[in-house]
């Protein structure tokens, strides 16, 4: 049934529309029930409502649905009753701990990417996943249709990349290593997602510079002029079934490590790397401990083999922060002090960055066995890292600008005098996301000392927001959970 679309600006989180009693009764339709909005040839699957407002044959949207059909007021759109897909039946079988085959697999994805799945059941199977895992080869299968899913791109030359599983607050090492490893011809198209529980993403970061959402077509272009790039996934259509799981996995805040593999490795596929770097932090407060390091590092070597990628892992240090910012802002200004060697740089950033850099560099054979260290840093010291990546921001529309964190800050003293021996990587994440992170780009945490003796009323960090209802809201999270976000040996 054809219906007038009627944009009331509201945001549900997820897709909900409402109709008129009468146009229900007309369509059999009953509160709950899906539908299927259908404009030309894109659809989405939405729980509906019913509201006395809307006049006969007029159906009102979220701003959810609104953005993805790029709906406009009066204009119309197919609804019809949606039948239950065969694959919510699928998500129940797992989620009773049963095995899925590869064509349930890809019977799941198939209709996580054609929206034929609401967000509440993707919810259910990123549960299913977290609650019963997968098997090394249900990833697989996993990974397999989350690429069948959606474009590749094709590119030539040596294609490498390197990621992160996330979780270390400031941890922004990416922007360093595809200016130093680039430098010397190898491509590097990375593609992130934004943050999903930390304060930044690469996305988020490269944002206060330049723009990270591209077309295929386009980010081909900055590749040839450039051969590197910092581009968000969401809009590529690059395994867009992941783009979708990732979405409703920020919202319930669940992380599923079959679910993390898979991601991590269809992106990277999806781009044509044949070289990739895994970068896994462990430790306390860390996503990880070691001996689920170990495990995760076992799955991504199996898997690299099964898709014929030389990949690597390499186990780092996840136990604090790393760099002296947190939040986009923050982490932008690390980056650019490590890529032009200014004396205050964070060393700790510095040096993942190079060691990192020298990891790739000897995988790709670009430097010698035992040699990627070297070569790193002396490109890095030779500036030819800073010009690579003033290149990358200018073919994605962007310049290098002065960055500044918010106005309204709140700074941190130590109470006592005394070594600092944990800071919760998770908590200063909840802390900076608290005070506005990643949407705020201002908002943010400075660190003056870390891991560190410290006098009574010595600097320990400062908190920034874009508003004093931010500041005030992250100040009250900061004084109910200081005790674990700062620990005293």
């Amino acid at each position: 049934m054809k219906l007038k679309v009627k944009i009331l600006k509201f945001l549900a989180g997820k897709p909900v529309c409402m109709i008129n009693n009468k146009t229900a009764e007309e369509m059999g339709i009953y509160i709950d029930n899906r539908v299927s909005i259908r404009k030309n040839k894109k659809k989405l699957i939405s729980i509906i409502d019913f509201s006395e407002v809307l006049n006969k044959n007029e159906i009102a949207v979220s701003n959810e649905i609104v953005k993805n059909l790029r709906l406009k007021t009066g204009e119309e759109v197919d609804v019809e009753v949606a039948e239950m897909p065969g694959s919510v039946d699928l998500i129940k079988k797992k989620l009773r701990g049963q095995e899925l085959t590869k064509e349930e697999v890809r019977e799941i994805i198939k209709d996580i990417a054609g929206n034929e799945l609401t967000e509440a059941e993707i919810a259910f199977f990123i549960s299913a996943i977290y609650e019963r895992d997968m098997s090394l080869r249900e990833t697989k299968d996993l990974i397999s249709a989350m690429i069948e899913s959606g474009s590749k791109l094709r590119l030539r030359g040596k294609v490498a990349d390197k990621h992160s599983i996330g979780g270390v607050a400031g941890n922004r090492t990416t922007p360093i290593v595809i200016s130093i490893c680039t430098t010397t011809g190898l491509v590097m198209p990375k593609t992130s997602s934004r943050a999903i529980t930390s304060a930044a993403g690469t996305a988020d970061t490269i944002e206060t510079l330049a723009k990270v959402d591209f077309s295929v077509r386009e980010i081909k272009q900055i590749l040839k002029k450039t051969k590197a790039c910092f581009v968000w996934g969401g809009t590529l259509g690059l395994a867009p079934a992941d783009d979708k799981i990732i979405k409703v996995g920020r919202v319930i805040k669940i992380d599923p490590t079959a679910q993390l593999l898979a991601s991590i490795l269809s992106k990277k596929i999806s781009v044509d790397s044949k070289y990739v770097l895994i970068d896994i932090p462990f430790g306390k407060s860390a996503k990880v401990s070691k001996r689920q390091a170990e495990k995760l590092k076992a799955k991504f070597l199996s898997l690299g083999k099964k898709f014929d990628i030389k990949l690597e892992v390499v186990m780092t240090d996840g136990s604090h922060p790393i760099g002296d910012g947190v939040g986009p802002i923050l982490e932008m200004r690390d980056v650019i002090k490590v890529l032009k060697r200014d004396k205050d740089a964070p060393k700790d950033l510095e040096e993942k960055s190079i060691m990192l850099s020298g990891k790739i560099l000897e995988m790709t054979e670009k430097a010698k066995p035992g040699k990627g260290h070297e070569l790193a840093k002396q490109i890095l010291d030779s500036g030819k890292a800073w010009i690579k990546f003033q290149e990358i921001i200018k073919a994605q529309q962007g310049k290098i600008k002065r960055l500044n964190p918010g106005k309204y800050k709140y700074t941190v003293r130590a109470h006592k005098n005394g070594k600092i021996s944990h800071i919760s990587n998770n908590l200063i994440n909840n802390l900076a996301r608290a005070a506005g992170c990643p949407e705020d780009k201002a908002a943010g945490i400075y660190f003056y000392k870390k891991l560190d003796n410290v006098k009574k009323g010595e600097k320990i960090f400062t908190l920034f927001a874009t508003s004093e209802e931010k500041l005030e809201y992250a100040k009250k999270f900061y004084n109910q959970n200081k005790k674990e976000i700062i620990v005293f040996s």
